[in-house]
C-alpha cells in the first residue's frame, strides 16, 4: 500500500523539523498515542491503539529515522506488533522545503501487514492508514501551534516547488 500526501505549515522550516522531532509534539499529534520517548540517537520507542475499523489493536513498536539531512529530509521507518493480530510495518520519505516564509512538507509513505491484520482487507487498512495520517498533520499543527493546510498533489512537473522524494 502506497498514500502520501503535501501539507504547507505556515512556520519556518527549522521550526517544523524541530516539531518533527519533539517527542511531546510527536505524542499529541499520534492519533491514540500512548507513550513516546527517544531511546536512542535516531530511534523513538512508541505504543499506539489504531482503529482499524471492527478492531482496535495497541500496538508496540519502534521509528527509526535514517538518510537525515537535518530541516531537510529523512526517511522514517516503523515496525509494529499487535500481539494475535499480526505485525505492521511502513516507511515514510519525507522532505521539507522552504515556500516563502512557511514549509512545504512532502512525503510518500508505504506499508504492510502480516496475520490477521492482512485478513481484515487491503482496502480497510489503507483507508485507517490515510485518515491516520491525515489526523496526524491536523493534530500536528495544533501540537506545535501553526496553521497546516493540505495541498493537492502537483499536476504536473511545472510546479517547481516540489522536491524530489
Amino acid at each position: 500500500m502506497e498514500f502520501g500526501g503535501r501539507y504547507r505549515i505556515v512556520a519556518p522550516r527549522q521550526l517544523v523539523w524541530s516539531a518533527l522531532n519533539d517527542a511531546a509534539v510527536l505524542k499529541e499529534a499520534i492519533p491514540g498515542c500512548d507513550s513516546i520517548n527517544w531511546v536512542s540517537e535516531d530511534t523513538l520507542e512508541l505504543r499506539i491503539k489504531v482503529n482499524l475499523g471492527v478492531v482496535h489493536p495497541t500496538f508496540t513498536g519502534e521509528l527509526v529515522l535514517s538518510d537525515v539531512t537535518p530541516a531537510e529530509r529523512y526517511t522514517l521507518t516503523g515496525r509494529g506488533r499487535g500481539g494475535l493480530l499480526g505485525k505492521a510495518e511502513a516507511a515514510a520519505d519525507i522532505a521539507l522545503s522552504d515556500l516563502g516564509n512557511d514549509t512545504l512538507l512532502v512525503f510518500l509513505a508505504h506499508g504492510g501487514a502480516s496475520g490477521q491484520i492482512m485478513k481484515l482487507g487491503k482496502g480497510l487498512i489503507g483507508n485507517s492508514a490515510q485518515r491516520v495520517i491525515d489526523g496526524f498533520f491536523e493534530r500536528f499543527g495544533t501540537a506545535m501551534g501553526a496553521g497546516v493546510v493540505p495541498l493537492p498533489a502537483p499536476d504536473s512537473a511545472a510546479d517547481g516547488n516540489v522536491p524530489e522524494i
